[in-house]
Order: C-alpha cells, then sequence, then structure tokens
C-alpha cells in the first residue's frame, strides 16, 4: 500500500511541477523529451542488469510498442503537459483519468472481455460529474485547455489497454526502457533543443503561486521533473502490483487527482468553485465503479 500511496503522492505533485518548469520557458515538448529520455534511461540501465537478454523482443510486439511509446506515453505526456498549463490542475487530471472509465468499455466492446454492469452507472456519474467540472451551462474553461485533456484521456486509455497487453510478454522495466525511448525520438525532433538556453540551466527558478520569492536551479527542477515525476512513481505503481490487486492499486492511483489538486491549491493558489468541486466527487465516484467494473487486470505505466 506504501508504494501505491507514494506513486499517487509523485504523480500529483508532478502535475504543479510541471506547469511551473512550462510557465517558467520550457517548452511541452522539452517538458516530454526529459521526462521520457530520464525514464527511459534509467529503466534501460534497470533492464540491462537484470534481465539483459529480455531486451530483444519478437516482431510481433514491435507494433504494440511502437503504439505504447507514440501514444500511450509520448502523446499522452505531450497532451497532459498542454492541459495542466491551460486548465486548473485539478480539472485537468479528473479528465484525463477518466480513461479508467473507457477502458472497461472498450474491453467489453473489442475484446469481449466480461465486466460488471455497474460500469454503466460508472459512466454516467462521470459524464454527469464532467457535465458539472466544466460548467457547461457557463463554462470559464479554456476550450482548447479541454482538448489537451480529453487527448490525454484518449492517450491514457491507449496506454493502459497496450501496454497492460505489452506486459503479458515482456518485464516492466523493458517495457518502460522501450516505451519511454520511442517517446524520446518522437519528441526529440520537436524540441528544438538548438534554440534551448543552456545558461538558464544554472539559473534560479522561481516557484511562483504562494512559493514566489523562491528559487531553484531550473536544471534540478528537470532533473526532479524526470526522476521523482517520472520514473519512481512508475517503479513505485509496478512494485505495488506485486502485493496488491491491479483493482486496489487503481483505487488508490484515482487519488492523484483529489492530490493533485491540493498541491495545486497549497502551491500554486488554484481555487475551483464548490459547484466544481462536487462534480469532481462525482466523477471521482463513477471512477471507482469503473476500476471495480473490470474482471481483468488495469496495469499503470505512466500519467
Amino acid at each position: 500500500m506504501l508504494y501505491a500511496a507514494s506513486a499517487a503522492v509523485l504523480f500529483g505533485l508532478n502535475a504543479s511541477t510541471t506547469k511551473v518548469i512550462i510557465q517558467s520557458g520550457v517548452t511541452p515538448e522539452q517538458a516530454v523529451l526529459i521526462r521520457s529520455m530520464t525514464a527511459g534511461v534509467i529503466a534501460l540501465i534497470w533492464a540491462l542488469t537484470s534481465n539483459r537478454s529480455e531486451l530483444r523482443v519478437e516482431k510481433r510486439i514491435i507494433p504494440r510498442l511502437l503504439l505504447l511509446g507514440i501514444v500511450g506515453v509520448g502523446t499522452l505526456q505531450w497532451a497532459y503537459s498542454q492541459a495542466v498549463v491551460l486548465l486548473p490542475v485539478g480539472i485537468a487530471l479528473l479528465i484525463e483519468y477518466t480513461a479508467v472509465l473507457w477502458v472497461p468499455i472498450i474491453a467489453l466492446v473489442i475484446f469481449k472481455e466480461q465486466v460488471k454492469k455497474q460500469i454503466w452507472f460508472g459512466a454516467a456519474l462521470v459524464l454527469g460529474g464532467l457535465a458539472v467540472v466544466a460548467q457547461i451551462w457557463d463554462s470559464q474553461l479554456n476550450p482548447l485547455g479541454i482538448v489537451y485533456a480529453l487527448a490525454a484521456a484518449a492517450s491514457l486509455t491507449t496506454h493502459l489497454i497496450v501496454g497492460e497487453r505489452i506486459q503479458r510478454h515482456l518485464p516492466t522495466n523493458v517495457t518502460m526502457a522501450y516505451g519511454m525511448g520511442i517517446a524520446t525520438l518522437l519528441f526529440l525532433p520537436f524540441a528544438r533543443l538548438n534554440e534551448f538556453d543552456y545558461s538558464s540551466l544554472g539559473k534560479g527558478m522561481d516557484l511562483s503561486g504562494n512559493l514566489a520569492g523562491i528559487s531553484v536551479p531550473l536544471w534540478l527542477m528537470l532533473l526532479l521533473l524526470g526522476v521523482a515525476g517520472s520514473f519512481l512513481p512508475m517503479a513505485f505503481t509496478f512494485l505495488a502490483l506485486r502485493h496488491l490487486t491491479a483493482t486496489l492499486v487503481g483505487l488508490v492511483a484515482t487519488s492523484e487527482t483529489i492530490l493533485a489538486a491540493l498541491f495545486a491549491l497549497l502551491w500554486l493558489g488554484e481555487l475551483i468553485s464548490l459547484t466544481q468541486a462536487l462534480g469532481g466527487m462525482v466523477v471521482i465516484a463513477g471512477i471507482v465503479l469503473a476500476q471495480t467494473a473490470r474482471r481483468q487486470k488495469i496495469v499503470k505505466v505512466v500519467d
């Protein structure tokens, strides 16, 4: 349980960290590159030192790895980064986590897996709660931010489904190494590293919000983004899956939405209305129902 809770805390904190870093001048593409490259290198070293032979994969697995890396990792992190900048962090995460609802529905419709009937009640709660969160009758949310959050939800759905099936054939560290490696190569041409001000790495970055006036070197924030915001929470999630059921780990992971909103409040001073908070509680209730509706394992590989 400690592993699962630690992963939720780190993923929740990562949303505010990502937002502050991007607002300091680092582009979303550069943020994705740093997260993917850092986590990928650590996972590769892990694989090379523990089960090197597993790095040789069968040809039939390669298309799944490409789909995981391009959509389930790269696009997910990019859309997520855009969403948390344009929307309140808590709302962006609520929309993204509706992926937990779509996974069992897709498993039922496409893969003909057994899913409990409660999934439909969970779906109704999620959709109704999101309508309240977005305040569709008089929305003040950034429409582009909502689009990015929905794209993150679609990418996370892909990630959960493809990542789960890949891990039936490959160990976790190898899956992470390939997924993150592919995402790194995908965003390398778009990161515009030739335009990056490398002298800024040693300069202090203001943490802004309620921590305004406190400066931390940019290189340290980027290191935290890759290690504490990507590799460690992923590793903790997989360690938790060795001791707990996937459903229980998923339920704990759902707390990331609440933790992200709390960290955004304490750090960035982001407030949401009482109506939106109530809508968010309805969404979380629907997500919890969705988590317990599927009979097969749901494995979370990346946020």
